[in-house]
Formats: structure tokens, sequence, C-alpha cells
């Protein structure tokens, strides 16, 4: 019997009892510990299938907003007992959630549509981010979370790390720290058997070497960045912690909901101009944002909190992001491009919006129902834009899970 919960994205408290039920079937094979706990005490937990040293070390839950990695996980530690090939010479690891603390805040129970998904939406701000903190802190204020999963890789060496992300809306696509030659043929088919567009044009890899569509290779350390005003970046991630040992890691992205606007490698007409464009919405809408926080602040006094300072993150992001895209030349002149920064423009403030929503309906704030209207509206206007399709999540799980499976065994013949 499947230990996978049907059609739904399990809490972490289900991630964990599944995966005790999956160590006590296979206790011979199977070991799950704690490795630490979150800000708030909570437990970390990493289930291993085998004890060879040649390790793959697979993480969900590091961004609470991307609920599609738990499942994920749960259904590769099956594949993997289920496959004697997989464990050949190889141990697998599976850290359930990076990330317990944001898991608690972000709800995604079944959602029917994209203003669903940002009534419970959150996603804690770059510093309280287990991969992303130390690009913005110094080691000694990095939070227990980040030093529990660098702990573990210092412990596996695994040559292969995988992290397990996801986005609301748009495409699959695949972040590599070094190459890994031949993923690109068997990514780009799963996705095609499944009906999932690939991101060709990615803004989260704007510049960067594509060694096939939608498979992506991080720049070198020094290399000069595409959106300058961003304050993190992925070389400083924990995602680079694998490079002391001769590793790397994979980032699989997979949707939610499905655009097929974004996989379209075809030249854009005018990107400059249209780039400018979004930046001057993504201004406007920012600053409607800011003009609501502003005006409730007074009445929120002594509130405080991870929700609000994830939406106050957001929303200090957009002045630089919208100037980097109004003054500097595009990374990219695609279709697909285009595409993916307007979905992020507007994402960004979407996204804030949706955090202050939360904070002004638990203050029964008289502001609340004019932002739950904008909410409602960017949302509604986000999914009809992007001509937003469901993907069903044991697609998502499928997809995800094989683009593990072929990045571990072509990165393991490259470490051979």
């Amino acid at each position: 019997m499947s230990l996978l919960p049907q059609l739904r994205y399990p809490t972490v408290t289900q991630l964990v009892s599944s995966a005790q039920a999956l160590a006590a079937r296979r206790a011979g094979l199977c070991v799950l510990r704690q490795v630490g706990v979150s800000r708030a005490g909570r437990p970390l937990h990493l289930l291993s299938v085998g004890r060879a040293r040649r390790a793959v070390l697979v993480v969900a839950g590091a961004h609470a907003n991307e609920p599609t990695g738990g499942p994920t996980l749960l259904a590769l530690a099956e594949r993997v007992l289920c496959e004697r090939e997989l464990r050949s010479g190889t141990s697998w690891h599976f850290l359930l959630c990076a990330d317990p603390d944001g898991a608690s805040l972000h709800r995604t129970p079944a959602p029917r549509s994209l203003f669903d998904y940002h009534l419970g939406f959150f996603r804690p701000a770059a510093e309280e981010q287990p991969e992303w903190s130390p690009s913005v802190l110094p080691p000694h204020r990095l939070p227990p979370e980040t030093r529990a999963l660098t702990r573990v890789i210092d412990e596996l060496r695994p040559y292969l790390q995988v992290t397990l992300h996801g986005t609301d809306l748009g495409g699959s696509w695949v972040q590599l720290t070094k190459d890994i030659p031949g993923l690109a043929e068997p990514f780009a088919k799963s996705a095609a058997e499944l009906h999932i567009p690939v991101e060709t044009g990615a803004s989260d890899a704007a510049g960067w070497a594509a060694s096939g569509p939608g498979v992506h290779v991080m720049p070198s350390p020094g290399a000069g960045a595409a959106y300058p005003s961003m304050p993190d970046d992925a070389r400083h991630s924990t995602w680079y912690h694998t490079h002391r040992y001769g590793g790397l890691t994979a980032v699989v992205e997979v949707p939610m909901w499905a655009s097929d606007l974004v996989d379209d490698p075809a030249p854009h007409p005018a990107p400059a101009a249209a780039i400018r464009r979004l930046g001057r919405r993504l201004l406007r809408d920012g600053l409607e944002v800011e003009r609501v926080l502003a005006e409730a602040l007074p009445r929120l006094e002594g509130v405080e909190g991870p929700l609000l300072r994830a939406a106050k993150w957001a929303l200090e992001l957009v002045p630089g992001l919208a100037a980097d895209w109004m003054h500097t030349p595009p990374a990219d002149d695609t279709m697909a491009y285009v595409g993916s920064v307007d979905a992020f423009g507007r994402r960004l403030p979407l996204r804030a919006a949706a955090m202050l929503l939360r904070i002004l309906q638990e203050a029964d704030d008289l502001a609340a129902p004019r932002l739950e209207r904008l909410v409602a509206t960017w949302s509604d206007a986000f999914a009809a834009r992007f001509r937003a399709r469901w993907v069903p999540l044991e697609h998502q799980v499928e997809h995800q899970s094989r683009t593990v499976v072929a990045a571990a065994l072509h990165a393991r013949e490259r470490a051979a």
C-alpha cells in the first residue's frame, strides 16, 4: 500500500507519520532520525535508505509555499526501496522538511484557484529561509535550520543534493550548480508525457547558460547578476555547500498551475520595451500595497511576526527590481523570458498583499475587505493572462520524481 496521501498536500506531521511507517516496515534498510530543531523547536527529520558511502540527499520544504516536495519525497523513498538498481552502491537520504516553522504558516489544503492558494500564503523573508540565509547573513547569525542542513551535508558528503522546489504558475525547470550531461533529454521527455510546459526562459535563471531547454547551469562566483538589486545570491546559498566535497546541487521546479506561455523560445518583437512596461507595473502595484500597509500600521501597533516581516521584505524588493527591469538590458529576448518576468512582476506584490491580508483579517482591520478584493482581482488576472491550468498533483510528483532519479543516475556517471 502506498504511503503517499492521495490528491492532497500532506502536512509535516503527516510526512513524519508516513516516514515512520516506512521505516518500521523496512527496518533493515530505513532509518528515521532527528537531525536538528527549528527556531520554534520543531524537529527536523532525516529518512535514510541504505548505508553506502556514496550518497544522494533530497531536501523538501525549503520554501513553505512550495508544497509538492513533500509528497515527491515520499514517492521517491518508496521508489528507491522498490528499485534495487537505485540503491546499488548508493544511499538515499531525505530531509522531510527544511522549514517546519514556515510550513506551519503556509496553508495549502486543496486549492481550487490561485485566489484560494493566496488566502493561505506564506513565504518568509530571505534571512529566515534555510537555503538562502547564508546569502544575506553572516555565519554567526544563521538560523538553526540552515546549520542542521549544512551539518547533514558535512556528514553525508553527497555527490548530489536535490532540493525540491515549485512555482505557483508557470512551467518546470532545473537549476544546477554544475552541469549534469544527459539530464536535459529525460527531463524534457517527462514534461512532455505529463503535459507540463518547460520554462525555457525562467527569470530565476536569467543570463545563465542552458545545457538543454529548461536546464540551467548557475554562473561561477564573480559573474555579474542579471538583477543587481536583488540582495541574495544563489552562489552563497546552501546549494554550494556540496562543492567542498566534490558534489553538486540540482534544484527541480514544478508548477501547480501550468502555462504554455512560458515555453515559447521565439524572439519577442520588443523585449526591452515590454520589460520596461512590466517594471512600471511592478512599481504601481507595489505602491498600492504600500499604501494599504501605511494606512493600517498605526492600527496594528504591537503586531509583529513572520507574516509582517515577510510582507515588508517583499515590498522592499520592488523598487530595486523595477529599476533593474527599466534600466538594464534584458538578459534574454525570448517570448518565454518576457512571460516569466511578467509572472514574477505579478507574483511579488500579490504575495505581499496576501500576507498583509492575513494580518489584517486576524486583526479584524477595516482595510481587510478592500485588500481581499485586490488579492482576488490580481489572482484572477494572473490566472487569466497566463491561461492557467491545474497540473494534477500526481503529475507534479511523477515529473519531479523522474527528474530526481535521472539527475542521480547521470550525476553518478559523472562522479564515477
